[in-house]
This record gives C-alpha cells, sequence and structure tokens, in this order.
C-alpha cells in the first residue's frame, strides 16, 4: 500500500503537466471512472485518514467505502502494474522555455513539489535567533498547493506581524527551500530556509537553517525549527496567528529547549563589511576580531 501514495503523486503531476485523465487510463487500461474515482477520492480519503491516525489497512478501507465502483482485490493487484504505467508516462515537454538550466529545472520543480505538499500542509510555528537582539523569534508560517496546484505558497507572518508570500521547492523527500522577498518590489531582499525533511510521513518537526540579511544588510544564517500547530491551510485562521520576540526571562518551559537549541553563539553564522582599499587575509582576521564583540 505505500504506492498508493506514489501513485497519487504521479497522476497529480502528470496532470499538472497537461496529461488527460483519459490519456492515463488508455495507457494503464484502466477505465476512466475507475481511475478517476481513485484520484479524485480513494486516495484523498486514504491519505485523510492517515494523517487522523488510521492506520493503512484501515484508511484504505475507510476511502474505498466512500466509492462503488473500485475495488480493494482489483485495486491492490494491480498496483503495481499501474504504478510502472504511470511512470513510463510522460507529458510533452513544454516549449518556450528561457535556455537557462536553472530556469528549466525550477519550472520543472514547483509543479511537482506541489505534489509532496499534502504531506507538509498546515501552519507552523517557527523558532529561531533575533537578528536584533539575543531573543527567541516565534513567527508562524503556512505551507500548502497554490489553487491551481502548480506550486507550492509558502506565507511567513514576522514578529513585527508584517506578511510575506514565497514558493517551496520539496526535493526528493531530504531538502526543502522556502523562498521569500521581504521588501516591497521591486527591491529584492532575499531571504530563505532550507529545511531538512525527515524520512516519514507528515512529519510534526523540521528543522533547518535560515539564511537572510540583518539589520546591516550583512549574510547571517541561524539555527530554526518549525513546529506543526494544526493542519488548517486556511487563511483566517494563518492571520489570527501572531508572530513575537520572547526574551530570556520571559522563556516558559515549553519554550526553553528551543530557545537552547536556536539561540546559542554557536548557533549563528554572520559576517560584517570591513573598510579596506587593500581586501586580503589581514581584512579576514579583522573581521573575526569585529564579531567576537
Amino acid at each position: 500500500m505505500e504506492d498508493l501514495l506514489e501513485i497519487y503523486r504521479r497522476i497529480e503531476y502528470l496532470r499538472n503537466n497537461g496529461v488527460k485523465m483519459k490519456e492515463m487510463a488508455d495507457y494503464t487500461n484502466m477505465a476512466a471512472s475507475v481511475l478517476s474515482s481513485l484520484y479524485s477520492n480513494v486516495l484523498p480519503n486514504y491519505i485523510s485518514s492517515l494523517k487522523k491516525g488510521s492506520n493503512r489497512e484501515e484508511a484504505l478501507d475507510y476511502a474505498l467505502a466512500q466509492v462503488n465502483n473500485v475495488s480493494k482485490k482489483r485495486l491492490l493487484g494491480s498496483l503495481s502494474e499501474l504504478k510502472e504505467k504511470l511512470f513510463e508516462l510522460e507529458p510533452v515537454p513544454a516549449v518556450g522555455l528561457k535556455d537557462n538550466p536553472l530556469l528549466n529545472m525550477l519550472n520543472e520543480e514547483m509543479p511537482r513539489s506541489a505534489q509532496e505538499a499534502y504531506n507538509y500542509n498546515g501552519i507552523y510555528i517557527s523558532y529561531s535567533l533575533s537578528s536584533s537582539s539575543n531573543t527567541l523569534k516565534v513567527e508562524p508560517y503556512l505551507i500548502t498547493a497554490s489553487e491551481k496546484n502548480d506550486y507550492v505558497k509558502v506565507i511567513h507572518m514576522s514578529a513585527y506581524n508584517t506578511t510575506h508570500t514565497g514558493i517551496a521547492l520539496f526535493n526528493n523527500h531530504q531538502t526543502a527551500y522556502l523562498m521569500f522577498n521581504e521588501r516591497e518590489m521591486p527591491q529584492m531582499a532575499l531571504f530563505t530556509i532550507y529545511l531538512q525533511l525527515p524520512m516519514y510521513d507528515f512529519p510534526h518537526l523540521l528543522k533547518g537553517l535560515y539564511l537572510s540579511l540583518d539589520y546591516n544588510r550583512n549574510p547571517i544564517a541561524r539555527r530554526i525549527v518549525f513546529i506543526k500547530h494544526s493542519d488548517s491551510c486556511s487563511m483566517e485562521d494563518f492571520l489570527e496567528m501572531k508572530g513575537r520576540l520572547v526574551p530570556q526571562e520571559e522563556l516558559t518551559e515549553e519554550l526553553l529547549p528551543y530557545y537552547n537549541y536556536t539561540c546559542q553563539p554557536e548557533d549563528c553564522i554572520k559576517t560584517c563589511t570591513v573598510p579596506s582599499p587593500q581586501l586580503n587575509e589581514h581584512d579576514l582576521e579583522k573581521e573575526k576580531r569585529l564579531l567576537e564583540i
């Protein structure tokens, strides 16, 4: 039954890249109505039941009970062949892409990442070190597939309660990149969060590095932790959340582990600009001494 999740992701990927359900049904020798029920009802209900704590057998039985044209015996008997056929089928390559390998890769990865978003959908509370003071920064994030399922939309609520909208890329179930511009367009000031993805479904905790500019516009990298708050993808629910800065003396027992993990001196990598006409190795020594102050 592990193949069910991969089949759902593959159907989603093919649909987002222009392959019709009838084309998939014809290629896999499956009735179009059965494949449609599998995609639109059985697999979403199966995933939803898993999220609620059901085991795989119970989740599948519940999902199949919601339709009357998908047989459990036939489905399980044909899973390997269905998966193989779906992964043989490829969308017709888009034309007119810019001749830049990185842009092409991003264009391919965005709809593919949308297939992975269901595993990480929801509202998270992040914990990291503030750039302005030695305090714990607590900020909400929303992760969800876009309305057209063609990319992963992420929204950030800062400690000062301003919002930023960006994109996320999920790569090989191991790495996630959340990318934002924290300034008003057309000014560009990117901040990126790199997250390590654990090897199981619907994780409660994600951790990684927060890469941005400090208040002097110098690069800085800090540890960051994401804790799942809810499975809701509602913008209304998200906007009820608030970001804040928590000084050390106000830390609760619940917050202390996150402070200890993210806010120690070795948990922050900083750099600064040293005015110098030489720009040589001696400037590197000066920079390190300045950062120790």
